[in-house]
């Protein structure tokens, strides 16, 4: 006998896997899909180079009236680097030509100094916005500290030191020798002379920012004073032209004097290589906690 169970055959077979449906090709990107990546980047560089390009030529403009200017006032500038001769030595002119390139060479000179400000603004303007906040904030703190460290040195070294040293110059085996310098030649010494001095002058800040990227520690600058006296040294003698002992001393006492500038400097800007500041650094030690 059997028993119908009422069931359906087709019902008790296992039931197939529903059949899934396979993806579709991917259709090709129309002309007005297509990716525009190659094109983003470029139009950033081009506006760049084209507001480099303006500062550029507005620096270029500075310039050039400064220097227009600066001819104007060439003579008495001149007159003011002869000044420390007092009259101890009398200048010649070797070339015909060589009183209009000093001439020319005064009023580059000034024309510069009068368009470095409208020069440097153009040259920070462009840098600027790619800077961070703390960038900004040192660059803000740098440039007018290396600006007045700069004219102190050219300073010093026009008021004191200059003129002892062509006091000397001019005064050693001048019983044997007259002392008459070429025109050209001691404009060129007496320029590259304030140059390095004023050059020098920027020790502090050098050693500030020797200390911000954590290359040197104060300690490490404490504990080699004594090399840093031998370095001063050899310095002072490169700087001063002359032998005697005076003149390298006038130089390398504000030098030492700098150092130690320098050595307060970095402990305020110090900063531990690898990782923020020292305070930055165990606050986190205390919130890993």
């Amino acid at each position: 006998m059997t028993v119908e169970t009422g069931q359906n055959p087709q019902a008790s077979a296992p039931a197939s896997a529903p059949e899934t449906a396979s993806p579709a090709p991917p259709s090709p990107p129309s002309a007005t899909s297509l990716p525009s990546w190659p094109e983003e980047p470029e139009q950033p560089i081009i506006e760049h180079l084209r507001e480099l390009r303006d500062r550029l030529l507005k620096s270029t403009l500075a310039l050039v009236i400064g220097v227009v200017v600066g001819l104007f006032f060439a003579k008495p500038f001149l007159e003011v680097l002869i000044s420390p001769l007092q009259g101890a030595s009398e200048l010649q002119l070797l070339k015909p030509t060589e009183s209009i390139f000093i001439y020319l060479k005064a009023g580059l000179i000034l024309g510069l100094i009068i368009a470095s400000p409208f020069i440097l603004y153009q040259i920070f303007a462009f840098i600027v916005p790619g800077l961070t906040k703390n960038e900004r904030r040192g660059l803000y703190l740098v440039l007018p500290l290396a600006a007045g460290l700069f004219a102190l040195g050219i300073a010093f070294a026009s008021f004191i030191v200059l003129p002892f040293t062509l006091r000397y110059l001019t005064t050693f085996l001048s019983d044997l020798a007259l002392s008459q310098y070429s025109f050209g030649e001691y404009m060129n010494f007496v320029l590259s002379f304030l140059f390095w001095l004023g050059l020098a002058f920027e020790l502090p800040l050098f050693i500030a920012i020797l200390a911000r990227l954590g290359i040197v520690t104060p300690q490490q600058l404490q504990g080699t004073w004594r090399y840093a006296i031998i370095i001063i040294a050899v310095l002072a003698a490169v700087i001063t032209p002359t032998p005697d002992p005076f003149t390298m001393s006038l130089v390398m006492l504000p030098l030492l004097g700098l150092y130690v500038l320098g050595i307060i400097m970095a402990r305020v800007a110090y900063k531990p290589r690898g990782g923020g500041s020292r305070f930055a650094t165990s606050e986190e030690n205390k919130h890993d906690d």
